[in-house]
């Protein structure tokens, strides 16, 4: 008799504390790190608290970019073409183009005749 593979969950076993993946993580310490530097610009005014808050807020907003993805609305033209892709997959391509310098030249496929 052979081997059998017995099947098990393994969904989320690539989770840290049950909320983080590990690209979200990365992107929630690199949010938190950019909110470190506004937190000791406030600090050298005497505004911990509200520096805090800033750690927080790019720390969350770093998380969501690495987490969710773009919501796929049939009211916007832009989330029709990149809906269900990552947030950070649709940033990167946009860095990349903008980069690269290049632009994006639209036909409307409607063709002006001369009358002679």
């Amino acid at each position: 008799m052979g081997p059998y593979n017995i099947p098990r969950n393994v969904k989320d076993e690539g989770r840290i504390l049950f909320i983080f993946t590990g690209k979200s993580m990365i992107y929630s310490v690199i949010g938190a790190f950019i909110g470190t530097i506004f937190y000791f610009i406030l600090a050298s005014c005497n505004m911990q608290m509200i520096g805090m808050i800033v750690i927080a807020i790019f720390a969350f907003i770093g998380y969501c970019i690495g987490m969710f993805k773009v919501p796929d609305i049939g009211a916007f033209k832009f989330t029709k073409k990149v809906g269900g892709e990552n947030i950070d997959d649709v940033i990167i391509r946009a860095i990349k183009f903008r980069a690269k310098k290049n632009k994006i030249y639209l036909y409307d496929g409607e063709e002006e005749t001369k009358d002679e």
